[in-house]
């Protein structure tokens, strides 16, 4: 979706960024984008200049949810954790995906849609429409012209504003930054999906952890009180 921006709101939370990532310009490669996550920025939803934003992001989550299906009443959501990412000039961010969350969020705090900030690279877990083996590689094949609903991949260009929820099991990429005299600044977030609290006498469903409120620590010395 694509959400109203307010300048002054953006500055400042450009600023902080900035602040929070002091000196550091990469991960630690130089040719890799500077991430939060890596660098102990990981709960930027408690900094007061973002708790705002991250309270609508997770509100449109809840929206997500509903579109595809869940019941509010049958499931929780828990902000696992949120983190900035900076991108310099020439630099990427490596294929990969987030194994320890279930929905995966970015906004952006620039960019205009033309993709030189360096797009957003989703990669689908299995080409659905490849009806046969390896028909869309090449090498005297049946497509003859790159079709969407076979593509290797789909591009997001940043945009300031834009907020893109997808499943953290799809892998995805940061393609590099061709601007030569700007960052691209983004705002990450991952989500956890479990059961709500259940009451004594029933269970949580087999589908969803249970809730972490009734989880127990366990320590050096066995289960703790």
């Amino acid at each position: 979706m694509q959400r109203a921006v307010d300048p002054l709101d953006t500055a400042l939370q450009i600023q902080a960024i900035c602040e929070l990532r002091g000196e550091s310009a990469s991960n630690p490669d130089p040719g890799c984008a500077w991430t939060g996550d890596l660098n102990g920025v990981w709960q930027l939803h408690r900094h007061p200049v973002f708790a705002p934003l991250v309270a609508e992001i997770a509100a449109h989550a809840q929206t997500y949810l509903g579109a595809l299906g869940f019941c509010d009443s049958a499931v929780a959501l828990h902000l696992q954790r949120c983190w900035p990412v900076v991108s310099e000039t020439g630099q990427v961010v490596g294929r990969h995906h987030h194994p320890n969350a279930h929905l995966s969020a970015v906004y952006y705090l620039n960019g205009d849609g033309s993709g030189r900030h360096g797009c957003l690279r989703l990669f689908p877990v299995r080409q659905v429409n490849e009806l046969v083996p390896g028909l869309a590689v090449g090498h005297g094949g049946p497509i003859g012209v790159a079709s969407p609903f076979n593509a290797a991949w789909l591009d997001v260009a940043p945009r300031a504003g834009l907020l893109l929820l997808f499943p953290s099991c799809l892998d995805h990429a940061v393609l590099e930054n061709h601007e030569p005299d700007d960052h691209r600044l983004s705002i990450s977030l991952d989500f956890v999906l479990t059961a709500p609290p259940a009451a004594p006498s029933s269970r949580p469903p087999e589908y969803l952890a249970p809730h972490p409120s009734q989880w127990q620590a366990i320590g050096e010395d066995g289960l703790r009180a």
